[in-house]
C-alpha cells in the first residue's frame, strides 16, 4: 500500500510540474537571446567609442530624449511606409535605441558634462553596469508576465517606446516633479527592454 501511495504521489507531482516546463524553457531561451542582443549592441557601442570617444557626455537630457524620439519615429515611419529610402532598416534603429537608452541611464547617474570627461574604459564599465540592470529587470518582469512579449507585434514595441518617450518629455517639462509616476530612469529601462525584444523578434 505504501508503494502504491508513493507512486500515486509521484504521478501527481510530475503532472503538476509538466505545465511549467515550456514556460521555463522559453524563459531560458529569452535570457540567452536577450544577452546575445545586448552583446551585439555592446560591440557596436565599443566600436563607436573607439571612433568618437564618449562624445555623448555633452548631451543634456532633452537632447538625448529627442535623439530617442527621432529613432523611434523612424521605426514607426518605416513600419507604416514599408519602404526605406536610405537603405537602413528597422533593426539597426532598435539597436540605437538600446544604446542611447543606456547612455541616458549613464547621464542620469553622472549628469551631463561640457567636455568628454571619462575615458573609454570607464564608459564601458558604466555601459555594462546598466546593461546588466536592464537584463535583471527583464528577467523579473518576464517571470511575472510569462513570456507575454512573444505574443506582441514588433509595431507594438515601437508604439510603447514612443509612449515612454512622450512620458519622459512630460517629466522633463515638469522638472522631474511627478505625483505618482515612475521616474525617467524607469522609462529608459522600459525603452531598452522593448527595443531588445524588437531586435530578438527581427532576428528570428
Amino acid at each position: 500500500m505504501a508503494a502504491a501511495n508513493f507512486s500515486l504521489f509521484t504521478f501527481h507531482f510530475y503532472i503538476f510540474l509538466l505545465p511549467l516546463h515550456p514556460i521555463m524553457d522559453y524563459q531560458e531561451k529569452t535570457n540567452a537571446q536577450f544577452e546575445q542582443a545586448l552583446a551585439e549592441c555592446r560591440a557596436l557601442f565599443e566600436k563607436k567609442l573607439h571612433d568618437y570617444k564618449a562624445s555623448w557626455r555633452i548631451l543634456r537630457p532633452t537632447a538625448l530624449t529627442d535623439q530617442l524620439f527621432i529613432k523611434a519615429k523612424r521605426i514607426r515611419s518605416l513600419e507604416i511606409k514599408k519602404e526605406s529610402m536610405v537603405g537602413e532598416g528597422i533593426r539597426p534603429e532598435f539597436i540605437a535605441l538600446i544604446n542611447y537608452g543606456i547612455v541616458g541611464l549613464i547621464q542620469l547617474s553622472k549628469g551631463f558634462a561640457d567636455t568628454v570627461d571619462i575615458d573609454n574604459t570607464e564608459a564601458m564599465k558604466l555601459y555594462d553596469q546598466f546593461a546588466q540592470e536592464a537584463l535583471e529587470l527583464m528577467k523579473r518582469k518576464n517571470h511575472d508576465y510569462d513570456e507575454a512579449w512573444r505574443g506582441m507585434r514588433v509595431s507594438s514595441y515601437t508604439d510603447l517606446i514612443l509612449t515612454k518617450i512622450e512620458r519622459i518629455k512630460e517629466i522633463e517639462n515638469l522638472g522631474g516633479e511627478t505625483l505618482v509616476s515612475e521616474g525617467i530612469d524607469a522609462n529608459y529601462m522600459d525603452i531598452i527592454n522593448y527595443a531588445v525584444f524588437g531586435v530578438i523578434k527581427l532576428s528570428e
